[in-house]
């Protein structure tokens, strides 16, 4: 099963459950899929598409959390927990910090980085491989640090 028809599953079990927030959040995934669909004339995009419009809106999620943490605004800020958990069932399951590191060291050795000039290279092979199961700000953080280091 797709990744699409898995979301239009839980789509429709969440209808007849009645969980509103669910069901609200679900077509907000359906809506941004449907966006790049019609914007890039795509009949239907593929997991990794989908896997990465699904990043995206998680990261989107973190960033209003923090917002809103700041301007004391915990009613909104719950809000936006509540879709990022329901988004990131969606997702494959997260990488280890261990995991992590050990693929930012494979990838420093087989491209050669040497300096953070090289980071490009890096990260055009790790993202591919960690989308949706890490955070990759934080796994750029990583990289510049074992660079410079």
């Amino acid at each position: 099963m797709s990744l699409k028809e898995q979301i239009t599953d839980d789509m429709k079990n969440s209808m007849r459950a009645g969980n509103k927030a669910r069901l609200g959040t679900i077509r907000l995934i359906t809506a941004a899929i449907k966006q790049i669909e019609v914007d890039e004339r795509i009949d239907s995009l593929d997991d990794d598409r989908i896997l990465a419009c699904l990043d995206k809106m998680c990261k989107q999620r973190r960033e209003s959390i923090t917002q809103y943490e700041k301007a004391d605004r915990q009613d909104l800020a719950d809000v936006e927990k509540t879709e990022l958990a329901i988004i990131q069932e969606f997702l494959p399951a997260a990488l280890s910090e261990d995991e992590i590191a050990g693929m930012i060291a494979d990838a420093i050795n087989k491209t050669g980085a040497s300096s953070i000039k090289d980071m490009g290279k890096v990260m055009g092979m790790l993202k591919p491989k960690m989308q949706g199961r890490a955070d990759m700000g934080k796994v750029s953080g990583l990289i510049k640090a074992k660079l410079n280091a």
